[in-house]
Parts: C-alpha cells; sequence; structure tokens
C-alpha cells in the first residue's frame, strides 16, 4: 500500500457497534477488571492505553519497526533511549545536532556514568575512528539542525553494526514520509512527534520506535518504568496530525524549495543550507536515502543587527521557536535551540549570530517570499 494511503488512514477505526471512524479518546487512568484472574489487555494507562496504543501501532507501521512508543516529548522519548545504556556507556553523536540533545547528553547523561562525543558523520570514512572501546550506540540526526548536514544511514549503520552497537536516528527533519531509517539499517528512530507528525504547533509528542523484539520489549519497561508517557488527548490529536502529514509535506516542501533557490540569488543573504539545492554536498546522498529534501532551510544574513532586523521585521513568518507546523516559523538558533552549546562548538559548526532557520509551512510561497523580501530590505 502506498504511504500517503497508510498515512490517510492512521488511527481509522473499525468499531462496528457504532461505526466510529474515529479512534476514541480513552480519557481514563485506569480500568475496570472483569474479575480476578480476568485482564482486558489494559489496567493503567502509564502502562497502556488504547488510544496510545493505536498512534504506537500506526507509528511502527509507516516507520517499519516491530513496536512504537509514545512520550510527552520528544527529548522524553531520546531520554529513555538513553537509559537503554547504563554506567560507563559512550555514545557517538553526529556534531550538528538539536541543541536539547547536546544539553541531555552533557548535562544530565553524565550523572548517570554515561558519556558523548561528537563526530563529523557527513563523512562516514570518518566515523570508525571516533569510536571507543566503551561506545556503545551511534546517534546520527539527518538532516542535521540546523545546518541541514546529510548523514549516510546506511553506510553508518553498517559500521554501527560491525561494531556490534544499535544505530540510532533522530528523523523528525524528514518524518517517515520522507525517509525511513530502519529500511537503511537503522535500529531506533526517534521522533519530536511535536514538530511534522503533529503538525499544528499544539501537542507536544515523543516518539521512538524500535526495529527489533528484544529493544521493543527494553523499551516498554523504560516507558513504563520512568512513566514519561504521552496522554490519551495528545495521542489522538497526533493521531489526527498524521492523517495530513503527506499533503503538509509535499506543499511545505514545495515552497522550501523555491524559497532557498530565491535567498541563494540574494547579495543580502552570505549563505544558505538546504539540501534540494544543486551544490549541496549532501545532495547525492539524500537522493539515495530519502524520497525528498524536507521543508527546512537555513540561511546566513551579514551582521547580527541584519539577523535582529528580519526577526522582527517578518510579518507572515513567525519568530518562534519549534518547526514543522502548518505555519512558517523563523528562528535564531544561536539564543534559542542551540543556546545552550558553548559558543566555540556553536561558530566551529557555523551556528553564529547571523545564522536563521526557517521552517517553511503550508502559506502561499509568493507570500512567504515577499515577507522574506521586506524584512531583509528594512535589514
Amino acid at each position: 500500500m502506498d504511504i500517503r494511503t497508510t498515512i490517510a488512514h492512521a488511527g481509522l477505526c473499525a468499531d462496528e457497534s457504532n461505526g466510529a471512524i474515529s479512534t476514541p479518546i480513552h480519557q481514563t487512568a485506569t480500568f475496570r477488571h472483569p474479575g480476578p484472574g480476568c485482564f482486558s489487555g489494559y489496567d493503567y494507562t502509564r502502562t497502556a492505553n488504547p488510544t496510545r496504543a493505536e498512534l504506537e501501532r500506526v507509528m511502527a507501521d509507516i516507520e517499519g519497526g516491530k513496536g512504537g512508543f509514545a512520550f510527552a516529548s520528544g527529548m522524553a522519548a531520546i531520554t529513555a533511549v538513553m537509559a537503554l545504556f547504563g554506567q560507563g556507556a559512550h555514545i557517538l553523536f553526529s556534531d550538528d545536532l538539536y541543541g536539547g540533545t547536546w544539553r541531555l547528553f552533557e548535562g544530565i547523561a553524565p550523572r548517570f556514568g554515561i558519556t558523548a562525543s561528537y563526530a563529523d558523520m557527513s563523512h562516514p570514512s570518518t566515523v570508525e575512528s571516533h569510536f571507543r572501546e566503551e561506545t556503545r550506540a551511534v546517534f546520527i540526526e539527518t538532516p542535521s539542525n540546523p545546518m541541514l548536514k546529510i548523514v549516510d544511514i546506511a553506510a553508518v549503520a553498517a559500521i554501527a553494526k560491525r561494531r556490534g552497537v544499535p544505530c540510532i536516528v533522530d528523523n523528525t527533519f524528514m518524518t517517515p514520509y520522507l525517509q525511513n531509517p530502519l529500511a537503511l539499517g537503522a535500529d531506533i528512530v526517534v521522533h519530536s512527534g511535536t514538530k511534522y507528525l503533529g503538525g499544528h504547533n499544539d501537542t507536544l509528542c515523543g516518539i521512538a520506535v524500535a526495529a527489533t523484539d528484544d529493544l521493543c520489549a527494553r523499551l516498554a519497561y523504560i516507558q513504563n518504568a520512568t512513566g514519561g508517557v504521552l496522554s490519551p488527548m495528545d495521542s489522538w490529536l497526533l493521531l489526527r496530525g498524521l492523517k495530513t502529514l503527506a499533503i503538509r509535506l509535499d506543499r511545505a516542501q514545495e515552497s522550501a524549495a523555491k524559497i532557498a533557490e530565491w535567498c541563494a540569488l540574494r547579495a543580502d543573504i552570505t549563505g544558505v543550507w538546504y539540501p534540494g539545492l544543486p551544490g549541496h554536498p549532501g545532495r547525492a546522498v539524500q537522493e539515495k536515502q530519502a524520497r525528498g529534501f524536507g521543508a527546512m532551510l537555513s540561511f546566513r544574513v551579514k551582521d547580527r543587527d541584519a539577523a535582529n532586523r528580519v526577526l522582527h521585521g517578518v510579518r507572515i513568518i513567525s519568530y518562534a521557536e519549534s518547526l514543522g507546523g502548518v505555519e512558517s516559523l523563523i528562528t535564531h538558533p544561536a539564543t534559542q535551540t542551540h543556546a545552550d552549546i558553548p559558543l566555540d562548538i556553536r561558530e566551529r559548526l557555523g551556528i553564529t549570530d547571523t545564522l536563521l532557520r526557517l521552517s517553511v509551512g503550508i502559506e502561499a510561497v509568493d507570500d512567504l517570499i515577499e515577507d522574506l523580501d521586506q524584512a531583509l530590505a528594512n535589514a
């Protein structure tokens, strides 16, 4: 079945008792048992809930995994994945990644005896040299946030497999509509479902999908033991958002390509990062492993004053954190999403005060270009 059909049918209910086609919101904390020794399959919503279970089934289906797990936020999902590893474990990350993931593994993970290091995985040939004896996992973000680096998932997953460790991929920017890391050899996929999966900037959610029964059993135990689960109402909102994922991304991606091309022609923009541009170094890899280039792009203006004027000058685009909603959002990574990363690391990665990140929504592309044009003119 075409993935667009599968996505459109997310949460399609087959309740023969009343004919409802929308999965019900089982807004309950506990479940009554039929009698002693009898079990309906549910006892307490932290452990399992029918609405959340449907979302988890759908996510496992469209990512091609054995099981899915829904959490209260993307960081809660990554924290659950972190809990798979014990004291003394080292995790190797791609060097350009979301600041919240960096904060977790630099500020919290060391308290549990877990260490992290970072490598430019856009060059897979260098990845193996960064392995340590205690390395227990490889974590990829591709396209990366905010510099849109592309990592060859299959190549890095093959290295991880030779080393006997799992490969984890943050698939937030691409979603399972455009990219399926498990099919490329990854073992776990994580998402901030707050972004494209929900799609309306109204729900916090995290998703993890695992490729094997063993990883699923371990994640299920962690999810229940730590309790950072998604509520029934938010699970329903994610199911509703998923139904339009394909058409939202098609529209946003088409507009992002046009905006990136427009930005590349402007003298007042000194750099543009979008995987679909002909000069992007990761374009060939992206064409090989994904079904599109996404709807995220970053660009650089001449100085901080110009960046401030753009941020305050946009009228249709909102100056706000997050991404992946129907509304276009512009962000200043150095002071927002990546503010916790030390200055020297940010600047080495290119996350300077002059860098802006744009999440393209579903508005008319000509309106978005006109908005950027007037904001840049004032800058």
